[in-house]
């Protein structure tokens, strides 16, 4: 039997998976993520975890057809990572450096690729032939899938939706990105929580169930919005509204026949669906008005099936 990992790097931990080639899911584990001194033992920390697992299994590394791994981060075609400022990383080749620390194939992505990947393989996605996914959570990221292949983009940059600039005002939110006014500074889950304190602020007189929370997450105000509360609701729907049109704008660019929303966002399951349909139609390019919309099913492990799929499809093509 011939086995695969899927690695997917995050800020805090490293979700690691071993699945079969086949594709079932044999066994998941996490180790911390070390960023400091320039994230320099998160590739060891990964190659020695990946080491201890075929220990453990009694496996070879005849027996595995490679490693796919997704990043915080662009990544090209070619394994090339141009700065993953979550993981204090600089420009390298991570097929290069994860493979000589492994003697494994490695193959990298983005880590909002990958799992659109793995959504369009095992969760929402699957069944269809294009598929975009928007993850939204602290930030909001996206994937392009068409017909099983990633769309990466000559610079290893496709499907950063949240990248999208809505407000070109020159004073627009500043994004981390560098540039101002993009989506993910309006309609993520870390943005609608600031708009929330903002707008308390702003307005200390108005009556809101917002102002007994202790926290004012993106949770904190579905919730108040579903109990009545009429600031949490105008909240909402400015979210919706940039997310319709940031939505509308993708389509446009590739025109997929289905929209899978995912991220932690994404938990709010038919409410944000129902928010965020009625502004896509607004928006959306009359031609697109057939895109259909699906909640992900795959939740956190969306990236390591993503990115054991990516390890498939790099063995296959590397043996024809």
């Amino acid at each position: 039997m011939k086995y695969a990992f899927g690695v997917d790097v995050g800020g805090t931990t490293v979700k690691l998976g071993l699945f079969t080639r086949e594709g079932s899911l044999l066994e998941k584990w996490e180790i911390p993520t070390h960023p400091e001194n320039g994230g320099t033992a998160i590739l060891p920390e990964i190659a020695r975890s990946v080491d201890d697992c075929l220990l453990r299994r009694g496996l070879l590394k005849k027996d595995v057809l490679g490693i796919g791994i997704g990043v915080p981060g662009p990544v090209d075609d070619d394994g090339n990572v141009n700065r993953c400022v979550n993981l204090n990383w600089g420009v390298f080749n991570l097929h290069e450096a994860l493979g000589g620390l492994t003697g494994l194939p490695v193959k990298a992505g983005n880590d909002a690729n990958v799992a659109a990947l793995g959504e369009y393989h095992d969760g929402g996605g699957k069944g269809s032939r294009s598929m975009l996914m928007v993850t939204i959570g602290t930030g909001i990221g996206g994937g392009f899938i068409w017909n099983g292949q990633i769309l990466n983009g000559a610079h290893g940059v496709g499907g950063e939706i949240g990248h999208l600039c809505v407000d070109p005002a020159p004073d627009a939110e500043p994004c981390t990105c560098g540039k101002r006014g993009c989506a993910e500074q309006y309609a993520s889950a870390r943005a609608l929580g600031r708009m929330a304190e903002r707008a308390l602020s702003a307005d200390p007189d108005r009556p809101s169930l917002l102002r007994g929370e202790r926290e004012l997450s993106s949770k904190t105000v579905f919730d108040c919005a579903a109990r009545g509360d009429a600031l949490a609701q105008e909240l909402l729907d400015r979210v919706f509204d940039v997310l319709g049109l940031t939505i509308a704008g993708g389509c446009c660019m590739v025109d997929p026949e289905l929209v899978v929303l995912g991220g932690g966002m994404s938990k709010a399951g038919q409410v944000l669906l129902n928010g965020i349909l009625p502004r896509f139609q607004c928006h959306m390019f009359h031609a697109c008005k057939g895109t259909r919309f699906a909640l992900a099913t795959l939740g956190n492990d969306a990236g390591i099936y993503g990115c054991f799929h990516l390890a498939l499809q790099a063995w296959t093509n590397a043996a024809q």
